[in-house]
């Protein structure tokens, strides 16, 4: 059985030392429940094999910071635009992007054969809870080290923003996991674990070669456009987000990368 924590209001210093040890696996909550974090090929190997999860389906990464998603990820002055407006108001966003020359010297070839998908693209996500955000910062601080994370449930099962919601094959597989049920289950006071979102909204700003969609510049009938290919907390203040910053959008829920 993995060692379990509650989390300590700010960095749990316990996972970034097991994390900067190489190979750990350490489960976090966030605002849509727990979620799996690693740091290498090791620790993605044994989340893969915890979750019985295929492998076509990459991790996303984690930033703790602007300053970590613009050093990984390449960008425009829009999508900057867009990320920073939700960093402000505090909403979960995750976007598919290409890496940055930078990131992809960061990111190991081993890594990204289980992080990025075939265009070589992968999913960016900031503002996903404080006890994450915490150590994916601390993390990149001390020696720029990425973070990777999966939703710490069987696949295809949701954990309903319990930590008695994980499974047992990923309880006895992980090293370690922070406790926060209280802080999961604020973020949506008045959901039930049947109703609340389980999942956060991805939008895809690359095209169908992995390259990024044009900037618009206010135009209309730019294409192709941002897409929005998976719903989830805070749908519409994204979407409203998206119709002030994009004169041109799609919804595709379900058309993943």
């Amino acid at each position: 059985m993995s060692t379990h924590l509650t989390w300590n209001g700010g960095v749990q210093q316990e996972a970034v030392d097991l994390l900067h040890a190489g190979g750990g696996m350490v489960v976090s909550p966030t605002k849509v429940g727990y979620i799996v974090v690693v740091t290498d090929r090791a620790g993605l190997e044994r989340k893969f094999e915890a979750k019985q999860r295929k492998r076509n389906k990459p991790a996303v990464v984690l930033c703790g910071s602007l300053e970590e998603l613009h050093a990984l990820a390449r960008t425009n002055d829009e999508i900057d635009e867009f990320y920073r407006r939700h960093w402000d108001d505090d909403i979960l966003l995750g976007c598919i992007l290409p890496w940055s020359d930078e990131g992809r010297a960061l990111l190991g070839d081993d890594e990204a054969e289980l992080a990025t998908d075939v265009r070589g693209t992968s999913c960016f996500v900031v503002r996903f809870g404080a006890p994450g955000e915490a150590i994916a910062k601390a993390l990149w601080d001390e020696d720029r080290t990425i973070l990777f994370a999966s939703s710490a449930n069987p696949s295809g099962r949701g954990n309903r923003g319990l930590v008695s919601g994980i499974g047992e094959a990923i309880d006895d597989a992980a090293d370690l996991v922070i406790e926060a049920d209280d802080f999961v289950r604020s973020v949506q006071p008045d959901a039930s674990p049947e109703t609340r979102y389980e999942q956060g909204v991805m939008v895809s700003f690359v095209d169908e070669a992995g390259e990024l969609v044009p900037e618009q510049h206010g135009e209309r009938q730019v294409s192709p456009a941002p897409i929005v290919i998976r719903g989830g907390l805070d749908i519409d203040r994204i979407m409203s987000q998206l119709a002030r910053s994009f004169p041109s959008w799609d919804y595709r829920h379900g058309q993943y990368y």
